[in-house]
Formats: structure tokens, C-alpha cells, sequence
């Protein structure tokens, strides 16, 4: 079977965010206060092929844990469709 994974890969609450910062400053310059504590990640999406969707989800979590996502400051999450 053939899946699409949806990933997003996030900087942990307790690590400092420039780019939100960043970005939460520049809504107050746009006349949006009321959007605070914005923070920014990436969102990557990729196709993998597996026999069951236990074992695509084993797949996604290896390569999100290795490679994908420093684990020390981020954290992911993930969601698949089949294809």
C-alpha cells in the first residue's frame, strides 16, 4: 500500500522561537494583538510504501526521529492517508 504522511515538526514550548517572536511583534504593527505567541515550524509531507499502516507509522516515526526533527529541541507529529 501507498501513503502520504503529513508531518509537523515544532520547536518545544520551553525553547525560544525567534521567528515567532518575530512574527508576533509584526501582527501588533498590523493592527492583530489579539494573535499572540506564535510559533513556527516546518510542515513536510512524503510518500511511503508498507504493507500495513502500523508499519508506514514505524517508517514516519524512524525517519522523523533521525533525521527530521532534531529531538533535543522539537517535537512531531504526524498523520497518514492512504494513497
Amino acid at each position: 500500500m501507498k501513503f502520504l504522511a503529513a508531518i509537523n515538526v515544532m520547536p518545544l514550548k520551553e525553547i525560544l522561537d525567534p521567528q515567532g517572536k518575530a512574527v508576533t511583534g509584526s501582527m501588533k504593527n498590523l493592527g492583530l494583538p489579539e494573535i499572540q505567541n506564535v510559533r513556527i515550524g516546518r510542515h513536510i509531507t512524503l510518500e511511503i510504501e508498507a504493507e500495513t499502516e502500523t508499519l508506514a507509522c514505524k517508517k514516519v516515526e524512524l525517519a522523523c526521529k533521525n533525521l527530521l526533527a532534531n529531538m533535543i529541541m522539537e517535537n512531531f507529529t504526524f498523520q497518514l492517508k492512504i494513497i
